[in-house]
């Protein structure tokens, strides 16, 4: 008994020195790699990283200052770049809403007036979200909302949803939150259009610096995109009578977006007006520029409406109508449809996706 128990400590010690000699090559082979989760915050090897989805986005940015194109200090951080301090195209100093500070996941943070939201601040275990802080009834809503981070990951998107979205139910699970089910509708920044479960392709990628506008006709019940001010395509109808607010969610670490505008407006005369005459005038033109208008209603309508003239609903390239298409060589940068307009009748020609 005494020479069995001898032999087993024996190999007992043999086995715990194989263990430790594994543990020290396996730590020693993923010093080498420094792989990560495409959800956390990603170091790249000096090869092509084996994760498609951790590669930022890049080149859809709405300007091109000299901080977009800033590339990282750290040269290990490959497709990242910093924006600092880059405010292009944040004109609006009134806000309709902002983000609620009651309705978000706990891996979220918000600063700048509870404009800016912060996901996942250290590292990211699943998906979180936010809600706006005004339900949007009846008029006209648009917003924009600016991408302040490097865009990768499991998913990054925006869109709107009712109240009855939970807000936490992932917060554990790496998923496309908006468009999980009927209660929301998502566009995420792989250019997918969600909802009801469901996925369509809609419009090329978004990515750091994108500006994504979002404008939901309550009284036409369509919901629209645009990106970096040009319009992507309508992606919704019949939306009237729906009870459903701003939304946000991401599942990638350190992630940012901003709110840079948001502002409503019954559906008046005054507004059919502009947005007519906005989809008459050519693209690029500024309207209150160009139209001989009297100083004072120039200024109404700029405080007022000027986000009406100042959208773009012209496209550079046409698609089939009741379906989209990806251009030969991969998705492009610029405009996604073949027009935007709010008219019931011709959103019925438009690709919309769901009602």
């Amino acid at each position: 008994m005494s020479r069995r128990s001898r032999n087993s400590r024996a190999w007992r010690y043999v086995w715990s020195g194989i263990r430790r000699d594994a543990d020290a090559r396996a730590l020693i082979q993923a010093s080498e790699t420094e792989y990560s989760d495409s959800d956390s915050e990603v170091e790249f090897p000096a090869a092509e990283p084996p994760v498609p989805s951790a590669v930022p986005v890049t080149g859809e940015s709405y300007c091109s200052c000299d901080s977009q194109i800033e590339a990282s200090c750290n040269p290990r951080l490959r497709g990242f770049t910093h924006i600092h301090d880059c405010h292009c195209g944040e004109d609006d100093q009134d806000f309709d809403w902002a983000w609620d500070d009651d309705s978000r996941s706990a891996a979220t943070l918000l600063s700048c007036e509870n404009r800016k939201v912060s996901f996942h601040s250290e590292y990211s275990c699943g998906t979180a979200a936010i809600r706006g802080s005004k339900e949007l009834t009846d008029g006209q809503h648009f917003w924009e909302i600016k991408m302040t981070s490097p865009v990768y990951g499991t998913d990054m998107m925006v869109g709107i949803g009712t109240s009855d979205v939970n807000l936490d139910k992932y917060r554990h699970t790496f998923c496309s939150l908006l468009g999980k089910d009927e209660e929301s509708w998502g566009l995420s920044y792989t250019g997918l259009l969600h909802h009801k479960g469901d996925k369509v392709s809609f419009s090329s990628r978004f990515g750091q610096g994108s500006i994504i506008g979002v404008h939901l006709d309550t009284w036409h019940g369509t919901l629209t995109f645009f990106k970096n001010r040009k319009c992507i395509g309508v992606a919704a109808t019949e939306l009237q009578n729906k009870r459903v607010f701003p939304m946000a969610c991401s599942t990638a670490a350190k992630s940012s977006m901003k709110l840079i505008r948001s502002v409503s407006a019954p559906t008046s005369l005054q507004y059919l007006c502009c947005a007519r005459l906005r989809k008459l005038l050519p693209s690029g033109t500024d309207a209150l520029g160009v139209l001989p208008l009297p100083p004072g209603l120039r200024q109404l309508l700029h405080s007022k409406l000027g986000w009406v003239l100042t959208l773009d609903h012209t496209q550079s390239h046409a698609q089939s109508h009741g379906h989209t298409h990806t251009p030969p060589g991969g998705p492009s940068s610029s405009s996604d449809s073949e027009g935007c307009t709010s008219d019931p009748e011709a959103c019925q020609r438009k690709r919309c996706r769901w009602t």
